[in-house]
């Protein structure tokens, strides 16, 4: 006998923190459509909804407006949902025979939440311990830009980022933290504008007391507010 509950109606679930897979979900025809015929397409969208608020789309600052946004959606805040953007990872020998953690510590990154598609601003903390293999400090920083640029939920982007290192370095010994300020909550809602959403990955030797402490020390010294 099945225990799977009914889901609730999309007008039941208010602001429920609902999310599905560690995988973004995208229908199997996300790609048949061009960037070109996208940005088209949203543009229509989006001036329908400008025009359904009661904004005058004649007014000089506003008539580019639907464009305008459809472009940033395609070729920058949502551009993490085409594959064809994943930055390639070259990988290098370790010839140093570091065999410590590498850290790269308060990368800055941009997100939306797919719930209502406002910003999460954090920073991400990540670090590996090397399996014989190194990567390019930049392009960790590139990997969690690819995985925030696409409506997300702050503990699949921490997944996905974890996941596409320990595939990329062959190796589980990664960790990532990461620290986001949610519009959805600051900007609306409860409007609180104080608090903050952290989540972590601790793969391999990074569940281990010692290794996690080391890196958890690291990335809270000398922290300061900005």
């Amino acid at each position: 006998m099945s225990s799977t509950l009914p889901k609730p109606p999309l007008d039941e679930m208010g602001d429920s923190h609902v999310a599905s897979s560690a995988e973004t979900p995208l229908r199997k025809d996300a790609f048949d459509t061009s960037n070109t015929e996208k940005i088209e397409i949203i543009a229509g969208h989006f001036r329908s909804i400008m025009e359904t608020l009661g904004l005058d789309l004649t007014d000089d600052s506003l008539r580019g407006t639907p464009l305008r946004v459809a472009k940033m959606y395609i070729e920058e805040v949502f551009s993490g949902l085409d594959p064809a953007n994943k930055p390639s990872a070259t990988l290098f020998e370790n010839k140093f025979e570091y065999n410590e953690m590498v850290v790269e510590k308060d990368i800055t990154f941009y997100s939306h939440c797919e719930h209502h598609f406002v910003p999460i601003i954090g920073k991400a903390h990540v670090a590996y311990i090397s399996s014989g293999k190194v990567i390019g400090l930049s392009k960790i920083n590139r990997i969690v830009q690819y995985f925030a640029k696409r409506p997300q939920v702050q503990e699949r982007l921490t997944v996905q980022i974890a996941e596409d290192l320990q595939n990329t370095l062959q190796t589980h010994d990664v960790a990532v933290v990461m620290d986001a300020d949610h519009l959805c909550v600051s900007s609306r809602g409860v409007s609180d504008t104080n608090s903050k959403t952290g989540t972590a990955y601790f793969g391999g030797k990074f569940k281990e007391a010692q290794t996690k402490s080391e890196f958890l020390n690291y990335i809270n010294s000398g922290t300061s507010e900005k």
